[in-house]
C-alpha cells in the first residue's frame, strides 16, 4: 500500500547519507509511529521537523543526524516544489516591511527571558562565540565581544550604535571594558526592559525602536546577528541607515550568519517556529548593497565557531530542563527548541551556515586596517 511505498523511498534516501532506521548508531533514526514517512515525503523539511515535534521519530545525536542528511544533500532529493515555494513567497512579499519588523521581537524574543538566562551566557548573548582561546560558552562570548570592540578599535569617549541589540551584552560589555557610551535599538520589549534594568549604572541607552529611525552621528556601529531578520528587500535601507549615522572616519562592523547559495537562504521550518520572515544572505546581495557606499577592510568567517556554541546552549536547557518544565515550556517546546539548536549546529558542521564579520570604512583608513583575530 501507500505507505510502504512511503517508507521504502525514505528509507531508501536516508540509506544515501548512511542512516539507518531504528539502528543502533546515535544518529540513526527511531521511528515511534509509521506515519512518519508519509509526513516526511509530502511535507518535505518542514514534515520532517514537524514529525519530530510530535514524537513520531527520535533521534539521540540529531545534529549528527542532520549533519549527515545536509553532507549527501537529501534535501534537493524531496519534492523539490515544495522547498522552491518559500523563496517565491519571499520574492512576492517584502517579509519584514515595517509592521511586521515587530513581529520577530514577539515572536521569538519575547518568548520569556527566563527562558535565554538558563539557556545562554551570563551575560546574555544569543550570538555566535569566539572558540579560538575558549573552552566554555562565557569565555568564548566574552572572547567575541572582546574581538568585535578591538576590530572596530574602540577609544574610550567614542559613541557607538548597536542595531538590534538584544538584552545589551554588547552595550554592556563595551561599556564597561573600553569606555565608550553606547546606543542600542531592538524590537524587542522584554530584551529592552532586562538590559535598562541591569546596565543602569553604565553609559547605555537602550531603545525600543526600529532601527530605521535612528538618525545621529556615532564613531562606531556594529550590527551583531540583525542582518538575518532584516530581509533582502530592506537591506539597502539597512546600509543607508549605517551610513547616515556613522562618522566620516568611523568603523562599521557587520556580524551575520550567511549561507551558501540563494537557494538555502529561507529553511520553512525555521520561518515557520523560530523566526518568522528570517532570510540568510549570501554574500553577493551584502556586496550588492554595500558597493559605492562602504570599502570592504576585513572579512573574517568563524562559521564553525557556531557549532560549540549550539551544542553548549542545547547542553544548558537539558541542564534545566525540569526546572523549564516548572516555568511552563512543555515537552513539545522542549522538543521544537532541541529540533532547532541541534538542526542548526549540523548545518553549521556541514558548511550549510557561515558566520562573517566584515569591517567597513567610508572612505578608507589612511594608514590601512589592521586585523584583529
Amino acid at each position: 500500500g501507500k505507505v510502504n511505498k512511503a517508507e521504502v523511498t525514505i528509507r531508501g534516501l536516508l540509506e544515501l547519507a548512511d542512516i539507518e532506521i531504528n539502528g543502533n548508531n546515535p544518529y540513526d533514526v527511531q521511528v515511534n509511529d509509521t506515519a512518519f514517512y508519509r509526513r516526511v515525503l509530502s511535507g518535505g523539511p518542514l514534515g520532517l521537523g514537524e514529525a519530530y515535534m510530535d514524537g513520531l521519530w527520535d533521534c539521540e545525536a540529531l545534529d549528527d543526524f542532520i549533519y549527515k542528511v545536509l553532507r549527501a544533500d537529501l534535501e534537493h532529493s524531496i519534492s523539490p516544489l515544495k522547498l522552491l515555494l518559500p523563496v517565491v513567497w519571499a520574492k512576492l512579499v517584502n517579509l519584514q516591511s515595517r509592521n511586521r519588523a515587530f513581529r520577530i521581537g514577539e515572536h521569538h524574543y519575547d518568548i520569556g527571558n527566563d527562558l535565554y538566562q538558563l539557556m545562554l551566557d551570563q551575560r546574555m548573548v544569543y550570538t555566535c562565540g569566539y572558540w579560538k582561546d575558549a573552552d566554555n560558552l562565557d569565555d568564548a562570548q566574552e572572547a567575541k565581544l572582546d574581538l568585535i570592540c578591538r576590530k572596530v578599535g574602540l577609544k574610550p569617549g567614542m559613541r557607538v550604535l548597536d542595531l538590534g541589540c538584544g538584552w545589551g551584552s554588547f552595550a554592556g560589555f563595551a561599556a564597561e571594558r573600553y569606555g565608550v557610551e553606547v546606543v542600542g535599538v531592538t524590537v524587542s520589549k522584554e530584551q529592552i526592559e532586562y538590559g535598562q534594568r541591569r546596565y543602569k549604572d553604565l553609559n547605555v541607552d537602550l531603545r525600543f525602536q526600529d532601527y530605521r529611525d535612528v538618525n545621529e552621528r556615532f564613531d562606531r556601529i556594529v550590527s551583531i546577528g540583525i542582518l538575518e531578520h532584516v530581509g533582502p528587500k530592506n537591506y539597502k535601507t539597512f546600509m543607508e541607515v549605517v551610513e547616515r549615522n556613522l562618522a566620516d572616519d568611523g568603523l562599521y562592523l557587520l556580524h551575520t550568519i550567511g549561507t551558501n547559495t540563494r537557494a538555502l537562504s529561507v529553511d520553512p521550518w525555521t520561518d515557520k517556529y523560530i523566526f518568522p520572515g528570517g532570510v540568510l544572505p549570501v554574500l553577493q546581495q551584502i556586496d550588492a548593497v554595500t558597493e559605492g557606499v562602504f570599502i570592504l577592510e576585513d572579512l573574517h568567517n568563524i562559521g564553525t565557531h557556531y557549532d560549540p556554541t549550539l551544542m553548549a546552549w542545547m547542553a544548558n536547557v537539558d541542564k534545566h530542563r525540569q526546572e523549564l518544565e516548572n516555568l511552563g515550556y512543555d515537552e513539545h517546546f522542549y522538543r521544537m527548541w532541541r529540533y532547532y539548536l541541534l538542526g542548526a549546529a549540523g548545518s553549521d558542521r556541514a558548511r550549510r551556515n557561515q558566520l562573517w564579520q566584515i569591517v567597513y570604512s567610508k572612505k578608507g583608513l589612511d594608514c590601512g586596517y589592521q586585523s584583529s583575530r
